[in-house]
């Protein structure tokens, strides 16, 4: 398999149980992620060597992220240790007409303030075959976005490849902002991944009548964007995950990618919601191996979409599935049928 590198923030989540609100709990669940951490674990389960990138407090509650990873195969060699604090962010898990929401207490974390001499990005990218990062970590702030811009300057040096989901979070930085930096940002990348809401904001496309709040589709205008997108930047692949709200309780769930010629869309889910943080982040990591894996991008979306289908079952930031239940699911069983 593959040497994979990801480079973000790790977080501490809590969480109420179940569906409760925050002004009704008195305790809160614990978990780990983030977005690139999410994508790194997805790809341990595909049997990749996925290296994880970040910095982290030297306190236990940094090791506990540590240990999270490590739990799940995940290689945390170059996790540099310091920083006064773990980014925290708490949710609150939303049922039928009510959103989910989340509230970030982030600032001053570890790697949001990391400077470039805390890696060896040459010796991080020696012998790596994929790196993949989001535009969550340059929205970080200029540190970050530093540190970042020297990675993938390291991993072009290496001839890696190079993707990125857009990812906008529009509680990080303002639309203007992520214009100018992502679109900076952009030459160093092959394999550009990113909803409608992430083109408009991070690079300024938009996808015609789309609206990614009531998941209302046109696909004729991902096909204008997908086309003005690789003129502009020259990626080898494009890919969105397409989401149907239609409450936060279920969604329809696929998938529309591009090569260069051909536009193709994936098989199509309806989802019933147990947890959907990293659904996103899933669907990336899918991508990434089955490029890896098939070497066709068909073939490749359609194990995203199933992937993170199944994430979307699972509590907590991590798509804790392995290969073989991917490819049930992506060849056809929907059952869920008890297997004995």
């Amino acid at each position: 398999m593959s040497k994979i590198v990801t480079m973000g923030e790790i977080m501490l989540r809590l969480s109420p149980r179940g569906n409760e609100r925050f002004v009704q709990s008195q305790s809160f669940d614990v978990v780990y992620g983030g977005g690139e951490a999410n994508v790194s674990v997805s790809l341990a389960n595909y049997g990749h060597d996925s290296y994880f990138v970040s910095k982290l407090p030297e306190h236990e509650i940094g090791q506990c992220a540590v240990n999270a990873l490590r739990g799940l195969g995940v290689q945390t060699d170059y996790i540099a240790r310091g920083g006064d604090r773990i980014g925290i962010y708490y949710l609150e898990t939303g049922a039928s007409m009510r959103p989910s929401k989340v509230i970030y207490d982030r600032a001053h974390s570890a790697i949001s303030e990391a400077d470039i001499s805390d890696f060896d990005f040459d010796a991080i990218f020696e012998g790596a075959d994929w790196f993949h990062w989001t535009g969550i970590t340059p929205a970080l702030g200029k540190k970050a976005q530093t540190v970042l811009e020297e990675a993938l300057k390291a991993a072009k040096r290496h001839n890696v490849t190079v993707s990125v989901d857009l990812n906008y979070r529009k509680k990080l930085w303002t639309p203007d902002e992520a214009r100018e930096c992502m679109t900076r940002l952009m030459k160093y990348v092959d394999v550009c991944i990113g909803n409608e809401e992430d083109a408009e904001k991070c690079l300024g496309f938009r996808a015609g009548d789309t609206d990614v709040t009531t998941g209302n589709l046109e696909l004729g205008g991902y096909q204008k964007i997908f086309t003005e997108m690789r003129e502009k930047f020259g990626f080898r692949y494009i890919a969105t995950s397409l989401r149907e709200s239609y409450s936060a309780s279920d969604n329809g769930w696929s998938a529309l990618a591009y090569d260069g010629k051909e536009f193709y869309r994936s098989r199509h889910y309806d989802i019933r919601i147990v947890d959907r943080v990293g659904g996103g982040d899933s669907f990336s990591g899918g991508f990434i191996h089955g490029l890896l894996r098939y070497g066709d991008f068909k073939k490749a979306l359609e194990f995203a979409v199933a992937a993170s289908a199944l994430k979307h079952t699972i509590t907590g930031d991590f798509n804790l599935v392995s290969e073989k239940e991917v490819e049930t699911l992506m060849n056809g069983d929907a059952s869920g049928r008890v297997q004995r």
